[in-house]
């Protein structure tokens, strides 16, 4: 099993979808990581021998942020913003949609579960 970053690579994936499940790795950056290391994309994790593995490892600590590095420059990004008190930083601060997205009918991943408000009766017919 391989373990870069902190992170235990699941070994029956190919090379290039493992180190996806990297934080701050994607496939476009494993991609360039694997031809940088002269690995094969295809090759499964457990197929790495020792070599490949400390040469990817030496390519993500140098060229790239990941893992704690990365979510600790993400969240004081946002605490930027929340102190300055920008647009941006007042809909983070609510828990809204950032990024110019409609809140009347969907954005439920960031406002929560929906809680119902009763509605007007409506005045009987005569």
């Amino acid at each position: 099993m391989a373990r870069i970053a902190g992170i235990d690579l699941p070994k029956n994936k190919r090379g290039e979808i493992g180190l996806t499940y990297i934080y701050g790795i994607g496939r476009s950056t494993a991609q360039y990581i694997l031809d940088k290391a002269e690995i094969d994309h295809s090759k499964k994790v457990h197929e790495w021998n020792d070599a490949e593995q400390a040469a990817i490892r030496n390519i993500i600590t140098n060229e790239f942020k990941v893992e704690g590095q990365l979510r600790s420059e993400v969240q004081m990004s946002i605490k930027r913003l929340l102190d300055i008190a920008c647009y941006r930083g007042l809909r983070h601060r609510k828990g809204l949609p950032v990024r110019g997205q409609r809140t009347r009918t969907n954005s439920r991943t960031r406002k929560g579960k929906r809680k119902t408000v009763a509605g007007k009766k409506k005045a009987p017919k005569k």
